[in-house]
């Protein structure tokens, strides 16, 4: 696979994403649900705990891409829902720590939502990996 960003102003990379990610010569494309503060049995976790709940949605996407085979850096769309856009940003580090470790800067977008599907979920994670 032949990756390259595409990022016509600078200041997103300082942020930790790019505007686009160009992909070719893929094999295989995994399209991920959203991942949210999930425990292996189905329950919601770190209830009113944003960093936490971050924490855990990346380790759950993480663990739906160690299962295909891939990794955080194989991540090229990732869509951060949120139920607090300004308590999330407090939080934001974690996820960018992750994606840094990983060195990726996926294409992103953030969006506040009324609620997800659990009402003690704050952050929901949605991704597209190619390797």
């Amino acid at each position: 696979m032949e990756r390259s960003t595409v990022n016509p102003w600078p200041w997103s990379v300082e942020l930790g994403y790019s505007q686009g990610q160009l992909v070719r010569g893929q094999d295989r494309t995994l399209y991920c649900s959203g991942q949210g503060a999930m425990g292996e049995d189905g329950k919601p976790r770190h209830a009113d705990d944003m960093g936490a709940q971050l924490a855990l949605a990346v380790d759950n996407l993480e663990a739906v891409l160690e299962e295909a085979g891939m990794t955080l850096a194989h991540l090229v769309r990732l869509t951060v829902y949120t139920t607090d856009v300004d308590r999330l940003f407090e939080h934001y580090g974690v996820l960018a720590a992750r994606l840094g470790a990983a060195r990726v800067a996926p294409a992103t977008t953030m969006l506040g939502v009324t609620r997800l599907a659990l009402p003690e979920l704050m952050v929901e994670l949605e991704g597209t990996a190619v390797a």
